[in-house]
């Protein structure tokens, strides 16, 4: 049987993970309007086809970013996102996690499985060490998937990020290279 290349950097049973594109963009605004209750007040997502293609436009252009959707393997269905933002190269080989599950995919496992394949690319192909999510202390499926996932809680941060109109606190969780192995 001939090999195809997969649409996917890396697959898991039930998710792969791929990069954001351009045409990514109605599907993607579409489940951010339908998930405005489950991610207020954490994150807010583009919900329109112009806040998409700026939001994109950085992940995509931007090398010190890196977009991934996770996208179920049945259908192709966006189920969330996972962001590795402020990568910084040299010594330092660390990035920041940003995530969100979209509301018909919330609860079901999907992000914990994208997170697990995006942590093996930023530590395989794409060479960082360190990877840290800083999550707001009330957000608790927030910091149940960073713990899921291996992350060690290491320190507070108060007044860390502006969002929804105020300084919000936030925990710190983190994962190096060496905690998976």
């Amino acid at each position: 049987m001939p090999h195809t290349a997969s649409r996917y950097l890396a697959e898991g049973p039930r998710v792969g993970i791929r990069h954001f594109t351009y045409a990514d963009g109605a599907e993607f605004s579409a489940r951010a309007r339908e998930s405005k209750d489950l991610h207020h007040p954490w994150l807010f997502p583009p919900d329109t086809a112009s806040a998409y293609t700026a939001y994109a436009g950085r992940l995509i252009e931007d090398p010190t970013k890196a977009g991934f959707l996770v996208c179920e393997k049945d259908d192709g269905a966006i189920a969330g996102f996972i962001n590795i933002n402020n990568i910084v190269e040299g010594g330092f080989q660390c990035g920041a996690l940003g995530y969100g599950a979209f509301a018909h995919a919330a609860g079901r496992g999907l992000m914990r499985e994208g997170l697990r394949l995006v942590v093996a690319h930023a530590f395989g192909p794409m060479r960082l060490h360190r990877l840290e999510i800083n999550v707001q202390p009330d957000n608790t499926a927030s910091i149940a998937l960073a713990r899921s996932c291996g992350f060690r809680l290491e320190g507070f941060s108060p007044n860390m990020l502006f969002i929804d109109g105020a300084w919000r606190d936030h925990e710190r969780w983190a994962l190096t290279v060496e905690m998976t192995g």
